[in-house]
């Protein structure tokens, strides 16, 4: 009778296990509270999904606010609408579109969402919270614009919760009317005080959804790397995160200042034939419209810089973040901006090719002659010199590899790196290089720009187009998203599947090497960096 009375309760709890892994949605299924009112979202193997929430609302230009309460619960289950693009996505290359496998989404100005997958809601647990900003730059982009985005198996493995967002974009986010008033002050970062209002929401909601507000760690790719790097040098966003993950996004151009952007500013409201008694008739301009004056308006402005001698690089006169004195007084790479962030720990890398296949570079069939005769057409008296730089930097590279290296996102990452830590007292920083190589496409991507966030969400079988979905994909993906969740977790990535990963300083230089077998090596590619750079 005892044995029998076992069987059945293992059944029953195999049957709920089956039922848990299943999808569950309904009238009262996942419903749940936030400071606006009660949500409702759907669970997926064992995870509560929600999605398309609304943190902010805002007039076109103006600064946002909480959005409206509502009362009834409001269905979640479907990602909410993206930023509008200044040139949308019409055609695209067949086979990057293929390994990149986009999903555009729908969109509209009122896009400020927020998405949030966890464990478990309303159940008194303090998960640590990952909070993805998606990349994109500073104009393009949304939360579900990549399948590694989606949050699901990361917060199944580390019974973490995790969010990403929307928010405003191009000029919509940082088109500087300042000079016409109040209604207009923080016009010209928009965007990035929609970050902050996105992180305050998770300070105020995200308890409900299991998680544990005071253990925030802030992580993003690219454009969204670089806008980690922005909320670390936010006064008034300090306190809302306690540890950083910047991937492939140390950019190091200085940001416009505000004269600058009040200039571009005053353009757009030219190109609209508007004047400034009647600026408030620019939120009424058809969207598509009012872009095309803001890229005739970059042009005059950057032609003008240019003729008085003035540089318009690296951020230059795209849309981003500016130095406006209030909302972002300080340089990312100030000593300011490092002093305010220095007890927030920080793990930064790239990978190691990035956007190496859309250069060209030297077809793997070379031969050894024609590949030498490809890097003399880029560097050509300093051949030699660079030839043995890269292969002091990467010691296993092919000849016909010699173009492929990343040389536009990591010496950004490495300076970036140096600078942080070497404030003192400050948080430690953990430095990697992404070296895994795709088998897709007969190994053509490489570690192309977007390959690892697959392998840090633990995503192999969603991106199978990228990655390849094989055993050594996901045996890696097993490695990273464990160091991605201990860092979440304790600011610390180390784990018993990697060797000893020390923090990163100028003097040892430990960088994680992410590959079939993983290692950790100094800095190899200084004079690399040095040689490019004269």
């Amino acid at each position: 009778m005892k044995l029998k009375f076992i069987a059945l309760v293992l059944v029953l709890a195999n049957s709920l296990n089956t039922l848990a892994q299943g999808l569950q949605t309904g009238e009262n299924v996942a419903v749940t509270t936030t400071e606006s009112g009660k949500v409702r979202g759907y669970i997926n193997n064992g995870i509560y999904n929600y999605k398309g929430i609304p943190y902010a609302e805002a007039k076109r230009f103006e600064s946002p606010q909480k959005p409206k309460p509502w009362t009834n619960v409001r269905s979640s289950m479907v990602y909410g609408p993206v930023a509008p693009l200044e040139n949308p996505t019409t055609s695209v290359m067949d086979e990057s579109e293929f390994v990149f496998d986009h999903s555009w989404g729908f969109t509209n100005e009122d896009c400020m969402r927020i998405n949030v997958w966890t464990p478990g809601i309303n159940d008194g647990k303090k998960r640590p919270v990952l909070f993805w900003i998606h990349g994109g730059g500073f104009t393009a982009g949304s939360s579900q614009e990549l399948p590694s985005y989606d949050g699901e198996n990361l917060a199944k493995k580390g019974d973490v919760v995790i969010v990403s967002i929307n928010h405003r974009l191009n000029i919509l986010g940082y088109l500087d009317l300042s000079a016409y008033g109040d209604k207009y002050k923080q016009s010209a970062n928009l965007s990035v005080l929609d970050m902050k209002l996105a992180l305050e929401w998770v300070k105020a909601n995200i308890s409900n959804f299991g998680g544990d507000p005071n253990n925030v760690t802030i992580f993003g790719q690219s454009g969204g790397g670089a806008k980690v790097n922005t909320l670390m040098a936010m006064p008034s966003a300090k306190g809302l995160f306690h540890k950083a993950i910047n991937q492939s996004g140390a950019f190091r151009s200085e940001m416009l200042d505000k004269a600058t952007t009040q200039l571009i500013g005053a353009e757009v409201v030219k190109e609209l034939g508007l004047t400034g008694d009647k600026i408030d008739e620019i939120q009424n301009v058809p969207y598509q419209t009012l872009a095309n004056a803001g890229k005739k308006a970059l042009k005059t402005v950057a032609d003008k810089m240019k003729a008085e001698g003035k540089p318009t690089v690296g951020f230059g006169l795209s849309w981003g973040p500016s130095a406006d004195g209030e909302v972002l007084p300080f340089q990312l790479f100030s000593n300011e901006a490092f002093e305010l962030s220095k007890n927030i720990p920080l793990m930064i890398g790239t990978t190691i090719n990035e956007f190496a296949v859309f250069r060209g570079g030297i077809p793997s069939n070379s031969t050894d002659e024609k590949a030498i005769e490809a890097i003399k057409k880029v560097y050509g008296d300093k051949t030699d010199a660079y030839m043995a730089a890269v292969k002091k930097a990467y010691p296993n590279g092919k000849l016909t590899d010699m173009l492929s290296y990343d040389l536009m996102f990591r010496p950004g990452a490495v300076q970036q790196a140096n600078q942080k830590s070497a404030v003192a007292g400050g948080a430690p920083t953990y430095m990697y290089l992404f070296d895994w190589q795709s088998p897709v496409m007969d190994g053509k991507y490489k570690a192309v720009h977007c390959m690892e966030i697959a392998f840090c969400f633990d995503n192999i079988q969603r991106t199978k187009n990228m990655t390849g979905g094989t055993k050594e994909a996901q045996a890696l993906a097993d490695k990273m998203s464990q160091a991605w969740l201990n860092f979440a977790k304790n600011g610390n990535p180390n784990h018993k599947g990697l060797p000893n990963w020390p923090a990163y300083n100028t003097t040892n230089t430990a960088t994680m090497h992410f590959d079939n077998t993983c290692t950790v090596k100094p800095q190899m590619d200084k004079e690399l960096f040095e040689l490019v750079k004269n």
